[in-house]
């Protein structure tokens, strides 16, 4: 499979969000999707680093970065999420690392790269709704992304049954 959410849309667009297409992938993984965990958070990835060090099967984490500039996720927080089975990662922010990201075995999208940590002060907060690109995103729901951008839905959809 090359594309997943052209085949999601065309079956089910009355159960989609469309986040949009402006994130570029940088993990390994170009087609990911699972139940989504929230944080929202500036500057400070302190709260990325202990969400993705519990299990996530099946899950996808959603940042929103509040307009941080510096990186969010970098090589070292994404093995971890790696090691913990995460599914994919989304950063409405930047990430660094980007050349190890992309041999990694995950999916990540984020809105762009830059080469500088963020500072730890255990700041930031976790599954609380988020609302990217005037789409309210809620702990729970099931995240699709692929290289035609990333979307939503309040509940899974049935793979086998796209149209």
């Amino acid at each position: 499979m090359r594309d997943l959410l052209p085949d999601l849309f065309d079956c089910y667009h009355e159960h989609l969000s469309f986040i949009g297409s402006h994130f570029r992938q940088y993990g390994k993984h170009p087609i990911f999707w699972g139940e989504v965990v929230t944080i929202k958070c500036f500057e400070d990835n302190s709260k990325v680093k202990s969400t993705l060090a519990q299990d996530g099967r099946g899950k996808v984490l959603v940042v929103d970065g509040s307009g941080s500039r510096r990186a969010l996720l970098g090589d070292m927080i994404t093995q971890t999420a790696v090691d913990n089975g995460w599914s994919g990662i989304v950063i409405a922010g930047n990430v660094r690392d980007v050349g190890k990201l992309r041999s990694m075995n995950i999916g990540i999208q984020a809105l762009g790269a830059n080469p500088i940590k963020t500072e730890k002060k255990d700041q930031g907060e976790v599954n609380i709704q988020l609302v990217l690109e005037g789409v309210i995103i809620n702990p729970g729901m099931v995240l699709y992304a692929d290289d035609n951008g990333v979307a939503v839905s309040a509940s899974k959809l049935d793979l086998s049954k796209i149209c």
